[in-house]
């Protein structure tokens, strides 16, 4: 494959020093990449004081793999992470712990297994099929394709979840999960101070937040629930609905499945908008890589394969969506907290300290990766070497890996192909679009895009 030069997409700025608990709180609230300056992205483990507190941020692979797969019952979720996802998970298998998360995990597990994979991409190709009809409309006009892979990726989760459109519901769910963003998940400072059982004023706020995101979550599984289960499941209601525990044969509560529902609707959704969206960013600013994407797509009949239970091999395609994942994590930071003493890195861990697994900085990290900045996907072709275990965590890794990671994957890779396959896509302006993360990495702004048809459409 012919080689084409590199492309670094711009980033903020990386502050030179340690910032102070004034410039900590402001970049927690406005855009947590600007946290670690530049020895986060050079050392084994880097480490500061915080509020009386130890943190610790692990890049070396061997203490990420101590923390999340030797001892991972030895961290548990920060309090401010809990207060922050919970109106919008319950108690979904995102922050449940102990037995409780093990038994939601066993009993999940298998919805989301690979052998489920094409029945739910027959909803993904449906939904992204209907999204370029809808997008032909606007060719060689300003197109906001933001608001497009939000909108395709919130069809795709709701009718992966109830084989149904939810055109009603997702003008609510989308407004609610945007206000949320704006305000409510932005950490203050008595989130971070606050144990859980300790409400803020803030988190009376969430309370009231939650009521009303549950409800909505509430009335569309009430009306799935009025009727009768199919024969062959049709989606992962169907199959979360017929879901037993293996060892103890016990099905899911209605509101565990509520929060189940709720977990998967905003993870599923969130986070591949905005991978669709820096992975269509990153083509539009190479054009060689888009080229080689469409030419692999045409050489393929989606809708045939899919149709006959298969998904088709597009290894440029997932090899651009996994180094998007590398550059932009959707998740880009993991807080946990130690429970007990342990040793991580060489390094004696205290009870109460703050770990930190941050795939911005590890996926960046200078002695990781080759030019970490640059957009290289022949990182992930298939003849490459695969990176250094434990320094790419998109989806996390150990027993709390991402369970619907598969699915993540191959929406994301389906959803590209569709799109690049249809249509030549390019950016109207030259403003640098940077990296925001709050919730997930956002970007700073929607900019507009230009797309025209390719030959023979």
């Amino acid at each position: 494959m012919t080689a084409v030069p590199r492309h670094h997409p711009p980033v903020p700025p990386i502050p030179r020093d340690v910032v102070g608990l004034r410039g900590f709180l402001h970049a927690a609230r406005t855009n947590a990449l600007g946290l670690w300056p530049l020895a986060a992205y050079e050392q084994d483990i880097h480490a500061r004081r915080f509020l009386g507190r130890t943190t610790l941020l692990l890049n070396a692979p061997e203490a990420i793999h101590r923390v999340l797969v030797d001892n991972p019952g030895n961290y548990r979720r920060s309090p401010a992470s809990i207060r922050i996802l919970r109106p919008l998970t319950g108690e979904g298998l995102l922050l449940s712990e102990g037995e409780a998360w093990r038994l939601q995990r066993r009993t999940i597990a298998p919805s989301l297994a690979p052998r489920m994979l094409p029945l739910l991409a027959r909803h993904v190709l449906a939904v992204a099929e209907e999204t370029v009809a809808a997008l032909r409309t606007r060719v060689d006009r300003p197109v906001d394709l933001l608001a497009s892979m939000q909108a395709m990726a919130l069809e795709i989760a709701g009718r992966s979840m109830f084989s149904v459109e939810t055109a009603g519901a997702a003008p609510a769910l989308r407004a609610m999960v945007r206000e949320y963003g704006l305000d409510l998940a932005r950490p203050h400072l008595a989130d971070l101070l606050l144990p859980v059982a300790v409400p803020t004023w803030r988190d009376l706020r969430r309370r009231g937040f939650r009521r009303r995101w549950m409800a909505i979550m509430s009335g569309l599984i009430r009306d799935r629930l009025a009727s009768p289960p199919p024969e062959a499941p049709r989606d992962l209601f169907d199959l979360l609905r017929a879901a037993r525990d293996p060892e103890t044969g016990a099905g899911f509560a209605p509101d565990a499945l509520r929060d189940h529902t709720a977990t998967m609707i905003l993870a599923g959704h969130e986070t591949t908008a905005v991978t669709l969206f820096w992975a269509l960013t990153l083509l539009a600013a190479v054009p060689a890589v888009q080229a080689q994407v469409a030419a692999e797509v045409r050489a393929i009949d989606l809708p045939a394969a899919i149709a006959a239970g298969t998904i088709p091999d597009l290894p440029r395609t997932r090899a651009v969506v996994a180094e998007t994942l590398r550059l932009y994590p959707p998740a880009f930071t993991l807080a946990r907290a130690a429970i007990a003493a342990d040793m991580v890195g060489g390094r004696v861990i205290a009870p109460g300290t703050l770990i930190l697994i941050a795939p911005w900085v590890l996926h960046r990290h200078r002695k990781l990766w080759d030019d970490p900045g640059a957009f290289d996907p022949d990182r992930f072709a298939p003849a490459a070497p695969p990176p250094p275990r434990f320094a790419y965590l998109p989806f996390g890794a150990g027993p709390r890996v991402c369970v619907g990671a598969q699915f993540a994957l191959m929406e994301a890779t389906l959803g590209l192909a569709s799109l690049i396959g249809a249509f030549e896509i390019a950016r109207t302006e030259d403003r640098p679009v940077l990296p925001v993360a709050i919730v997930t990495t956002q970007p700073d702004h929607a900019p507009p895009f230009r797309l025209r048809a390719r030959g023979g459409d």
